[in-house]
């Protein structure tokens, strides 16, 4: 069982999607993560196993990404591959049978178009174990507070690119802190810095995603 674990996690940490894909090319017409999840699912693996090597997958690309070592494109690869997995235990998520860590919902914060950050948040917290709720770019204030509503124990995440919209980022979380005092708020994007995670009473900054992980696992621990 645990040999499938692993084949998943160095798919998901290489990108190998499927047969066919051609990246990375010392992979080149091996199984992939579509595959092979197809397969362990076929011979009685349980799915907690590989959303376990989707996570050990991640956390490698993760780590290589906060160093240096990968690149975007390496995220959006791995995510790929994290899919397909993710694509054959829907039906466990859906019932209950695979549990996630927690749900996470994330946004770009009002008057802010930029999503490539959040996108990568989005991918590395997925991989992480949780249910990630994304709600878009230009999210206003009551968005957010709807979706934390509707999602009871959930942490959230604001992202902002533009130094024009973290007055907008500061209002969401004085807002949400108000209604909801010990939610965990993670805040990142370009202009944000630890100085002012804690002026807007945001709980966590970093500037590389994988960090957040590690947050939200201590968190929910």
């Amino acid at each position: 069982m645990q040999e499938y674990v692993d084949k998943i996690a160095t798919c998901v940490a290489k990108g190998k999607v499927n047969k066919t894909a051609p990246f990375p090319p010392d992979m080149k017409d091996k199984d992939g993560a579509d595959e092979i999840a197809a397969e362990a699912l076929k011979n009685g693996v349980h799915p907690d196993l590989l959303l376990e090597g989707c996570m050990k997958g991640m956390d490698i690309i993760g780590k290589e990404f906060s160093e240096n070592r990968a690149f975007v494109t390496n995220l959006v690869v791995s995510a790929a591959a994290m899919n397909a997995v993710l694509k054959h235990i829907k039906p466990f998520l859906e019932s209950g049978e695979v549990k996630r860590k927690g749900k996470f919902v994330i946004g770009t914060v009002s008057g802010d178009l930029h999503d490539i950050g959040k996108n990568l948040v989005s991918m590395i917290i997925t991989g992480g174990g949780y249910e990630v709720i994304d709600l878009g770019v230009d999210v206003p204030t009551n968005k957010f507070l709807d979706a934390i509503s509707n999602n009871p124990g959930c942490s959230v995440g604001l992202s902002a690119l533009l130094t024009t919209t973290m007055a907008n980022m500061e209002n969401s979380v004085k807002a949400i802190k108000s209604t909801y005092p010990d939610l965990k708020i993670l805040i990142g994007g370009a202009p944000i810095n630890q100085d002012f995670c804690s002026r807007i009473g945001a709980d966590f900054y970093s500037p590389n995603p994988h960090d957040a992980v590690d947050y939200l696992n201590k968190s929910v621990a």
